[in-house]
């Protein structure tokens, strides 16, 4: 057995197969209630006998092969088969366009796409070049590819443990071009190994003492944050019991069936948990009962019960700024919410809150070997563990990204308290002038807005303007009733009141102009917001600017686009 210290992340998945063959990993639901589960002799197993294939390919070493799926017990044991075959993984978010599924496989130079999991197949096809070779994963749409089914069938599985060196890619993982053509992060390893342990060991002393550790997988797995604090982590942690999601309309059975003590998640699905309980009963009612001293402790295990987050010992948000009221709103159901900053880059391991270490509104502290410092025009930069290799083909980039010793420069800005804590306080090229010549940031503004329960996402803009103003998307369980005059005067006046109240607190260079209320949402596939839900700025800013001039004319603090 490898020494801790040389240990990889293939030979923690070759040790629990030996160790706890017969512990169940993975488990997959298959529609109706029906569920398979996949023990670690079975998942390492079907791995060996794709990756035996993969070599009889003649493939070179280090060849990228792809998975195009959503989140399924096969991605992961793809996954494992092109490690074990000494491959390099690029995983593509599976809503994207056939335009970025074929920019992905071109620019990395795909030898082989693995097809799974998808909702629209048909639109994305057209994106597959001809020639390369393609192999479908259970559940699957009808592809007309060689089967995994039929592949593992008639395939001996490869012997012994084979090793990768720690500088070999583990991963290409391309980031979901929020700002432009997706960027291929190299991670290896090493890197993501020895960050992997880290996360692990953070995680465990966060969790009390003897929690199991179940998790549902359910955000992008072609995403870092799902890669790293469940995917690889669940590879080192191997008691980790990972269930998946079957699809959106049975989210909430997969919840019950998973009862995960450790959830993740994202700004934009708190927002909407939390709005799936307001539905039910109203803000100021269920704040009242919080508040009696009996009553109050039934209806926090009530919410939670009904949301599936009753066995949680650890929540948490990360991938985009979250607003401070909606972590307050969930501890004081009693959900222990922490909020964490982490990138592609640094294989989301950078900045993380505790339990002992937090406060509203903070990021957290830099992780375990994380090193960190503000530069002088108020950037944030990292040199964390997970660091990546650097961007495949651009090495023309590093000068840019990296500072001359070695500090990654993350774009956003941020200051930290006399705790060490973080607050991140914008984006670097987010921050835009109006005609008043002053900067502006827009992510404090937006959270301030966020934190309205009639809001959805908004987005702050105004370059050039006389002052900045800001476009609202309204909750989707309101959208519906905004024909009627009586739901949309009370709209109005909500959105005025809330207009005054963020401007309040503003300098008089940053306060808004309008709230301009979207009748249609964003969305992936409208192409506003990227696979993991961020807020593609330049395409809105861009779509709206002929209806700037007439906003602008118009009366009224509060308009319907």
């Amino acid at each position: 057995m490898a020494t801790t210290t040389s240990k990889l992340i293939l030979d923690y998945v070759f040790d629990y197969e030996a160790q706890a063959p017969n512990q169940v990993y993975l488990t997959q639901p298959l529609g109706g209630g029906r569920v398979e589960d996949y023990s670690w002799s079975r998942t390492v197993d079907e791995a060996r006998r794709m990756a035996a294939h993969l070599l009889s390919l003649n493939l070179p070493r280090g060849a990228r092969i792809a998975i195009l799926s959503k989140n399924c017990a096969h991605f992961i044991i793809a996954e494992l088969a092109i490690w074990m075959a000494g491959g390099t993984t690029v995983a593509i978010f599976p809503t994207e366009t056939a335009d970025v599924v074929r920019y992905v496989l071109e620019h990395s130079e795909a030898s082989l796409l693995f097809v799974g999991k998808l909702d629209n197949w048909p639109a994305q096809q057209p994106g597959v070049p001809s020639h390369l070779p393609c192999i479908a994963l259970p559940l699957a749409p009808a592809t007309g590819f060689e089967t995994w089914q039929d592949i593992i069938q008639r395939t001996p599985p490869l012997p012994g443990r084979p090793q990768r060196t720690p500088t070999e890619l583990a991963m290409l993982i391309y980031t979901s071009g929020s700002t432009g053509e997706p960027k291929g992060v190299m991670h290896n390893f090493e890197r993501v190994t020895r960050t992997t342990e880290a996360s692990v060991a953070f995680v465990r002393a966060v969790l009390p003492a003897g929690t199991p550790m179940r998790v549902l997988s359910y955000l992008p797995l072609a995403h870092v944050y799902e890669r790293a604090v469940l995917a690889c982590a669940s590879m080192v942690d191997g008691s980790t019991h990972v269930f998946f999601a079957e699809s959106l309309d049975t989210f909430v059975q997969d919840l019950a069936r998973a009862r995960p003590t450790l959830f993740c998640s994202v700004p934009r699905l708190w927002l909407k948990f939390q709005q799936g309980v307001f539905s039910k009963m109203p803000a100021a009612k269920l704040d009242r009962l919080l508040k009696l001293p009996l009553i109050g402790g039934l209806v926090r295990r009530k919410v939670l019960r009904g949301l599936g987050l009753d066995q949680v010992r650890m929540a948490m948000s990360a991938s985009a700024p979250i607003p401070p009221e909606l972590i307050e709103w969930y501890r004081k159901l009693g959900l222990n919410l922490l909020e964490g900053y982490g990138m592609t880059e640094d294989f989301a391991y950078s900045h993380s809150s505790t339990t002992q270490l937090r406060a509203t509104g903070m990021v957290g502290a830099p992780m375990p070997g994380v090193q960190t410092r503000i530069s002088a025009d108020g950037e944030i930069l990292v040199k964390s563990p997970g660091q990546l290799v650097g961007y495949y083909k651009r090495p023309d980039l590093d000068a840019e990204i990296f500072t001359a010793d070695g500090f990654f420069h993350t774009g956003d800005k941020g200051e930290y308290n006399a705790q060490g804590l973080l607050k991140l306080t914008g984006r670097v090229k987010e921050l835009f002038k109006t005609a008043k010549g002053k900067y502006v940031a827009p992510a404090p503004v937006e959270n301030l807005l966020n934190a309205h329960p009639y809001i959805e996402l908004s987005l702050v803009s105004g370059v050039g303007q006389p002052a900045a103003y800001a476009l609202i998307v309204l909750n989707e369980t309101l959208r519906p009733k905004i024909t009627d005059p009586a739901v949309q005067a009370d709209v109005v006046q909500q959105m005025t009141q809330l207009l005054a109240h963020v401007n309040a607190q503003l300098p008089s260079y940053s306060q808004l102009r309008m709230l301009v209320l979207l009748r249609d949402p964003w969305s992936i596939e409208n192409g506003c917001l990227t696979p993991t839900m961020k807020v593609r700025r330049t395409r809105i800013e861009a779509a709206v600017a002929p209806r700037l001039e007439a906003w602008y004319a118009a009366e009224g603090v509060v308009q319907w686009a």
